[in-house]
């Protein structure tokens, strides 16, 4: 296979994804009105896949896949010379979770071999055929139901599933990767709109990534109603109805047990150290010293997908509001699936 016609193929899709999501519907052509139609029927199979939520993930995509972007990641690794096929079991709790993996393996000169989520079935095939289409026919996938004859896999799973996996795939090379959400840890003096960024990461596809954050760190001193003010613009959020049966299914619970929490009618805050929280609630503890935060981090390092944070506190962290805008080079679980494509 050509790579140079893949990562052509690559910027082409780019750019058909920007001029698809500018369009007006009143404007669409018969291949804009298939691929509308397309997200409208991901949305039904799977009310947590809005409209909304599956085109905020293609620009995340369309504004990635740039040419320079693209040769600035690959170029780091060496290419392998004899294609295998991996074995790729796909998530599908966001919109196109599984579409880094799929493009890692075709350009690391391998053939993937997908098992798609149930919950995310179309989007990929499409964007598969379309990259083809783009690149002169010079990108191979297949597409089946059961794993069978392949030199690698990889693949994404609940806890419970990882250790199936584990099992299953012992005799073969392959990334496992499990549960893993993010963490936000606040300095105290953010101002408003910083605090609105970090919503933006609570919020975003309903926090159901592991890029989401559902624990915080906040000073001694910091005022709730603070957050609370700042995640307003997502009080829309409760009435999406399966988020609404998650809220009032936590809030009830919450209630019969007398367990104390902090309620704004959309989102719950909870006193409570577990890094993982219910869907719509968010856990949080006040910290006196960041060695504190750092303790927790390093206890839980391998549960942590990333840390929001600002730069000052000195914390391998992103910046508020960047946890749903990962780069080409930034991995699942942080292990490198090029590095592990490049040597199989």
């Amino acid at each position: 296979m050509n790579i140079e016609n893949q990562v052509l193929g690559l910027t082409r899709l780019s750019n058909y994804i920007k001029e698809f999501l500018a369009k007006n519907p009143e404007y669409y052509n018969e291949n804009d009105s298939d691929f509308e139609l397309l997200l409208k029927k991901s949305e039904i199979e799977n009310p947590w896949f809005t409209l909304e939520n599956q085109k905020f993930a293609l620009q995340q995509w369309a504004d990635l896949l740039t040419e320079e972007n693209i040769n600035d990641w690959i170029k780091e690794y060496s290419i392998s010379k004899i294609s295998k096929r991996v074995g790729l079991i796909l998530a599908g709790n966001i919109p196109l979770v599984g579409f880094h993996d799929v493009i890692s393996v075709v350009l690391s000169n391998h053939i993937p071999v997908i098992k798609l989520s149930s919950k995310d079935r179309y989007m990929i095939p499409f964007l598969l055929k379309k990259w083809k289409e783009f690149s002169d026919n010079q990108v191979e996938f297949e597409f089946v139901e059961r794993l069978e004859n392949f030199d690698a896999v990889i693949a994404t799973g609940s806890n419970n599933t990882a250790r199936y996996l584990e099992y299953y795939f012992k005799n073969h090379l392959n990334i496992i990767r499990k549960n893993r959400t993010s963490i936000a840890v606040l300095k105290g003096d953010e101002t408003i709109e910083e605090l609105q960024l970090l919503a933006k990461d609570i919020f975003q596809y309903f926090g159901l990534g592991c890029r989401n954050v559902t624990r915080l760190f906040i000073p001694k001193d910091f005022v709730i109603d603070r957050l609370f003010e700042s995640f307003l613009n997502y009080q829309e959020i409760i009435n999406h109805n399966k988020y609404a049966n998650n809220y009032e299914y936590n809030r009830a619970v919450y209630l019969l047990n007398q367990e104390k929490f902090w309620d704004n009618n959309f989102v719950m805050l909870k006193e409570d150290e577990k890094l993982f929280s219910p869907l719509s609630v968010i856990n949080f503890s006040r910290y006196s010293s960041l060695d504190e935060v750092k303790s927790f981090i390093a206890e839980n390092e391998e549960n942590i997908q990333c840390i929001v944070a600002k730069g000052e506190l000195g914390l391998e962290s992103i910046e508020l509001g960047e946890a749903q805008n990962p780069g080409l080079n930034t991995y699942a679980d942080n292990v490198d699936t090029m590095k592990f494509l490049s040597v199989i």
